[in-house]
């Protein structure tokens, strides 16, 4: 198998100048130059060649395709003037290019759907630009130089207002022939149990998906449906801890569900770590405790999958998005 990234090719002479040095910063150290679109802010970083910051910017994003092409490229010779420097440039975004069409597609922004983003950035920035899914560039940040980075295969996932996952292999996205790897959000919860057939109602036009069950405002709108106040996922895991025996139950419950789904994963990629991310990670209770429960689930004698937490939180979708260039190249 071998990973395969979406890239825009330069299309112009870079016009920077040789007053900025090309890839790399005083002392011959390399920098790469990551960008996470999202929804509400465009965030920028610039890291050295041992994943150092050397800078951190964001903006709000515009509602605009013209607009937030505009703003990214800003944000790139910002940070370029300041360091004084060129870099490599990656983008996470909340979608993916089509394999069939080179256009975005499922991006909850949705005015990039049906764009040509990866030729708008290149036009835009004189240069090749690596595009990546979001989800993809927070594992690929874990596997680099995070909580999964002695792993050589990593499934990552986000539990957060929904539910994404990613596969890094040997430190590579694996992006899948349709641009779908590691997508178990909208998987059914394997192994229902009664009561949970036929499951919620997806957005996606099906019932019972993993994201149903597993977002943060699943784990919430359970916790009010057993008769508890309106509560967020970290606040009923802290009642869970204090005692509370409704959270206790509601939360057991949820952590069995992420379990069975989690199970799925090994049972199909054997991956050797799962790393969580997103606001629901946050919960402790949840590294101890699933794997306790796949146990019974996973099609094996013994399960040495670890399942442990982001090493760089809300920062690993930026991070990932610069380690979308391993290499710095001379351009």
């Amino acid at each position: 198998m071998r990973a395969t990234f979406v890239t825009a090719k330069r299309t112009t002479q870079s016009v920077q100048g040789s007053a900025r040095s090309k890839g790399r910063v005083a002392g011959g150290v390399d920098v790469r130059i990551g960008i996470d679109l999202g929804g509400t802010k465009i965030e920028v970083i610039a890291l050295d060649s041992d994943g150092k910051e050397l800078l951190r910017r964001r903006v709000a994003t515009p509602r605009v395709f013209e607009e937030s092409i505009a703003a990214i490229a800003g944000l790139v010779r910002d940070t370029e003037a300041e360091l004084g420097h060129e870099g490599t440039v990656g983008v996470g975004i909340p979608g993916v290019l089509s394999p069939a069409t080179g256009l975005v597609k499922n991006a909850n922004s949705t005015w990039l759907n049906g764009q040509e983003l990866d030729r708008a950035l290149s036009q835009a920035l004189s240069r090749e630009v690596r595009l990546q899914n979001d989800a993809n560039c927070f594992c690929l940040s874990e596997a680099t130089d995070g909580a999964a980075k002695e792993a050589s295969l990593v499934f990552g996932v986000i539990l957060g207002t929904g539910v994404g996952g990613a596969i890094v292999w040997d430190r590579k996205v694996w992006t899948g022939k349709n641009a779908n790897g590691g997508e178990w959000g909208h998987n059914p919860l394997p192994w229902p149990t009664d009561d949970e057939r036929p499951g919620p109602a997806c957005f996606c036009g099906r019932r019972g998906c993993n994201e149903t069950y597993l977002a943060g405002p699943s784990l919430e709108r359970t916790y009010q449906e057993a008769g508890g106040e309106a509560r967020s996922a970290t606040d009923i895991a802290r009642l869970a801890d204090s005692g509370d025996v409704r959270a206790s139950e509601v939360l057991e419950h949820y952590m069995h569900r992420l379990a069975r789904a989690l199970a799925n994963i090994v049972n199909v990629l054997d991956p050797d770590v799962v790393v969580l991310g997103g606001g629901v990670s946050n919960i402790q209770r949840l590294y101890e405790r699933v794997p306790e429960l796949w146990d019974q689930f996973v099609f094996s004698d013994r399960v040495d999958t670890q399942l442990v937490q982001a090493r760089h939180g809300d920062s690993s979708g930026v991070r990932g998005a610069a380690w979308l260039w391993p290499e710095t190249k001379d351009r």
